[in-house]
């Protein structure tokens, strides 16, 4: 194969247009075929000639030739070809596809990438490019737009964005689709998509996805240094504000909005519990206004086994008590004393807002609060026996048998939802004004309930006309209402 260097070479010039006239017509194959870049160099020289691109065309040529003459053809003019185009389809001519500059690159994008995946399965630079098709400067280009790095990718969750879906966005982008029309293609929540687009945007200013995948990669390397130890002035700004007293989330809220674009000055509030609880701050002059010192222990995102079998949920609760129409449906609940070592349980109708308290001398677990429920409530009507909501407390656990005892039909409210049952939280208000929060229930006899109970159930009530709770249950039950 004749050199580069040779190009230029009047020798060589000489030589070129001798061999198209000895052929009887420029680029005509001569009896001693000559290998693929004779015949570039040769046709090169016959442009050089003056001789036009269509004649040249319009011979006979050799398949490399005549591959050549396509690409001039496309390429423009004889003075665009002589500016450096020749250097480029030589290339063709081995079997490496150019990317042309301008217009900006239109591959797509699945060259790129695979040709990232053979750099990170350790192939050079060059064999990459060569592999995948395109010259080691378009490979190299790549290379230094993703940051001049090849990070070690490994799947950790499906939450986090791939570079597959990082591809997926930039196609989109190219293609002019919104972010929320990515974000269902791709299954991820349009917020994620929106973020994305706004910090992986390489020093170009546009979307590189390869370049926001590495800088995901080098965000997610661990273990990284604490903030807070290594910035003593966010540290000392920390200290300050809890000694008056702020919240970590107050913090927070206060660095952003006075270090602006200050990321060594920003913390979240995560930080500062972090720090606070690994002793980076001062522990005898910091502490959090609940003066915890240690970190609460969390269930996030670990479903917890209900122990009580055999919920009925109180959406399946009948309609007539939906309506308080009706005396007879209860809502019920416990309230607790000193260091949950004692409690009261309370019923409420949920029509006439009557109110019973259940004693419990000998404690509040499931068998004690099921022998109080059937003892204490077994001289009632049986038609004001109808049914029961209470929480999802294990107090219940016998649900079961308090049914089968009482003629109780019992509901549950769905977890952490109190205004189910919102008529038993109100009374349950009213009487931590005769049982205070934080006092030891114990020492109430039922003497001392059934006292608090004629108080409360002749109070009179705004919801019930001012009438008092025992006026509309004297209707039902004389012997219930002896008030």
């Amino acid at each position: 194969m004749i050199g580069w260097g040779l190009f230029f070479t009047v020798a060589h010039q000489i030589r070129a247009v001798l061999t198209l006239h000895q052929a009887g017509a420029c680029g005509a194959a001569s009896p001693n075929r000559r290998s693929a870049l004779e015949h570039a160099i040769t046709l090169r020289w016959c442009v050089d000639q003056g001789d036009r691109i269509g004649d040249i065309y319009n011979r006979k040529l050799g398949n490399d030739q005549i591959q050549l003459a396509n690409a001039l053809r496309v390429d423009g003019t004889k003075d665009r070809y002589k500016e450096g185009g020749f250097h480029r389809w030589l290339r063709l001519l081995e079997g490496v596809r150019p990317v042309p500059k301008y217009p900006p690159n239109r591959l797509p994008l699945s060259v790129p990438k695979k040709y990232f995946e053979l750099r990170r399965g350790g192939l050079k630079g060059a064999a990459a490019a060569r592999r995948v098709g395109v010259s080691t400067s378009a490979g190299s280009l790549w290379f230094i737009k993703a940051g001049r790095m090849l990070l070690p990718d490994t799947p950790i969750d499906d939450r986090y964005l791939t570079q597959d879906d990082r591809i997926a966005i930039a196609e989109g982008l190219l293609a002019g689709r919104t972010a929320a029309r990515i974000a269902r293609e791709i299954s991820k929540h349009r917020s994620t998509i929106y973020r994305e687009i706004s910090r992986g945007r390489g020093p170009d200013g546009r979307y590189s996805p390869w370049w926001s995948h590495n800088q995901a990669l080098l965000r997610r390397a661990r273990p990284k240094p604490e903030k807070l130890r290594a910035s003593p002035a966010l540290r000392e700004v920390v200290n300050g504000k809890l000694k008056e007293r702020w919240s970590p989330q107050q913090i927070t809220r206060h660095l952003a909005r006075a270090c602006p674009g200050q990321p060594d000055m920003n913390a979240c509030p995560e930080t500062i519990y972090r720090a606070l609880y690994n002793g980076l701050l001062d522990k005898r002059t910091v502490r959090l206004r609940t003066r915890r010192t240690r970190r609460k222990k969390q269930r996030r995102g670990i479903p917890t086994k209900n122990a009580i079998p055999n919920m009925r949920p109180v959406h399946t609760r009948p309609r007539e008590a939906e309506d308080r129409g009706r005396a007879g449906h209860w809502e019920g609940d416990l309230i607790v004393g000193k260091r949950q070592g004692s409690a009261i349980g309370t019923l409420v109708d949920r029509a006439t807002r009557y109110t019973r308290l259940i004693h419990l001398p000998g404690g509040w677990k499931a068998p004690q609060v099921r022998d109080a429920l059937v003892a204490q409530t077994a001289g009632w009507p049986a038609s004001l026996r109808r049914t029961l909501t209470w929480d999802q407390g294990r107090e219940l656990y016998h649900h079961e048998e308090i049914e089968e005892l009482t003629g109780f039909r019992i509901y549950f409210c769905d977890p952490h939802s109190p205004w189910q049952r919102g008529t038993n939280e109100n009374t349950n208000g009213l009487l931590r004004e005769y049982f205070p929060k934080g006092t030891s229930l114990a020492h109430y006899t039922a003497r001392d309930l059934a006292q608090v109970e004629r108080e409360l159930n002749a109070r009179p009530r705004l919801v019930l006309g001012d009438r008092t709770p025992a006026e509309p249950m004297r209707r039902w039950s004389r012997d219930l209402a002896y008030c």
